[in-house]
């Protein structure tokens, strides 16, 4: 499977997933939905949605990717996880069509969530695209809404080499006279939304366009928003998600919620700030900006590319001096290692692991990297022993941070 595997276990298909869906009735087409794809967000603008749309009082169904911890973390209720047996009896049902359909474990897994929020009758089901969105296995429904978070380079293998290549993927879930939000306004992939757009009769908005940040406020565990609308309307939040790129996510969700309010949902700003207040307590999200200890301060997150990496580390930089930062770091065998070491300050202390996973970058090559960037950096067998390393050595005003990989963050969370 991709999550473990990589490359190998990727496929660049729809035809599985169909084939699949058309042995369950069509599952996709008994629940609406919101589609949200993207480079960086749209995990978090999922949960937000989720939470947003349960604080309204709807029965909502959840698919994301990757799982940290349990592999049911990716399909839920209102928060709940999917149970074991369920799962189970799926899998002894259908087993015998997999072994003639040899669909991937996503593809499985896609069906599994489709069919669970059809029997269950959801008012709503949030779906986040694993990789892409064009040829992406969730790309067979119809939703409500289309949401596109940011378009940045990962997963350049698959989906091109070239920001409008990338977007032009994501832009795949765009759907006849479907509305869209693209969550920032770039300027290198705007007319790729644009022409899209209009090819398909849909409305767009950038989000970033309708509202403004007026203050801003970030603890370590809370972020305080003061929004201004371009029609005067203002708004003040509270969300549990206190990431520094949380700002972004919660304009996407925000328009999103206008847009479907617009549409005759029940969601109004009062519901979309009870759900943003406790986004993380509705949903169980884990390891965005997450706090795991205090004195000295940890925080796990799973941002693993330039865009998820660069405003954490200046955000790390803004409470602490260099030398007070320590990296518990493992990375994927697919990412490039220099460019990413170079966003990492040289001053820290980097305690170098393995995620236990196929993919797994070996530490020898964060080693090698290292040395010829000239970084401080220390050998380890396992994320529990890094972690462990950096509790002993860190000063009670030092922050440790956990990261690199989702991998890594999945263990210690």
């Amino acid at each position: 499977m991709y999550q473990r595997l990589g490359a190998p276990a990727f496929k660049k298909d729809l035809t599985n997933t169909l084939a699949l869906c058309e042995l369950l009735d069509n599952p996709q087409h008994k629940f609406k939905s919101i589609h949200i794809a993207g480079t960086n967000g749209k995990g978090s603008v999922s949960h937000m949605l989720a939470s947003v749309f349960q604080a309204a009082g709807y029965k909502v169904g959840l698919y994301t990717s990757p799982h940290l911890k349990d592999f049911r973390e990716r399909i839920k209720m209102n928060g709940e996880m999917i149970s074991e047996d369920s799962v189970i009896d799926f899998v002894e049902n259908f087993k015998s069509d997999f072994e003639r359909i040899k669909p991937s474990f996503f593809e499985m897994t896609v069906a599994l969530a489709f069919d669970h929020f059809a029997k269950n009758e959801v008012d709503i089901a949030i779906i986040e695209t694993g990789l892409g969105g064009r040829l992406d296995s969730t790309n067979i429904i119809t939703p409500e809404l289309s949401v596109i978070t940011n378009i940045g380079y990962d997963h350049q293998q698959f989906l091109g080499d070239t920001l409008p290549e990338i977007a032009g993927e994501k832009a795949g879930i765009i759907k006849p006279n479907v509305s869209v939000i693209v969550g920032e306004f770039q300027q290198e992939v705007a007319e790729v939304f644009e022409g899209k757009a209009r090819q398909t009769n849909s409305r767009l908005r950038f989000a970033n366009r309708e509202w403004e940040t007026r203050t801003q406020q970030l603890e370590d565990d809370k972020l305080l928003l003061h929004l201004r609308h371009y029609d005067g309307m203002e708004l003040e939040v509270e969300s549990q998600l206190s990431g520094p790129h949380q700002a972004k996510n919660l304009i996407t969700a925000l328009e999103a919620t206008r847009t479907l309010s617009d549409a005759g949902w029940n969601v109004t700003r009062e519901h979309f700030k009870a759900g943003i207040k406790s986004v993380v307590t509705n949903t169980g999200l884990k390891g965005r900006w997450q706090v795991l200890g205090r004195d000295p301060l940890i925080i796990a997150d799973t941002g693993h590319n330039r865009e998820g990496i660069e405003p954490n580390i200046k955000r790390l930089l803004s409470n602490r001096k260099p030398e007070q930062l320590h990296f518990v770091w493992g990375m994927v065998n697919d990412k490039d290692v220099s460019k990413t070491l170079l966003m990492l300050p040289k001053e820290a202390s980097y305690y170098f692991c393995k995620p236990d996973v196929p993919r797994g970058l070996d530490v020898s090559f964060l080693e090698e990297k290292a040395n010829e960037l000239g970084l401080q950096h220390t050998p380890f067998s396992s994320v529990s022993e890094a972690l462990e390393a950096a509790k002993q050595l860190a000063k009670p005003d030092h922050i440790i941070y956990v990261g690199g990989s989702t991998f890594v963050v999945a263990e210690v969370v």
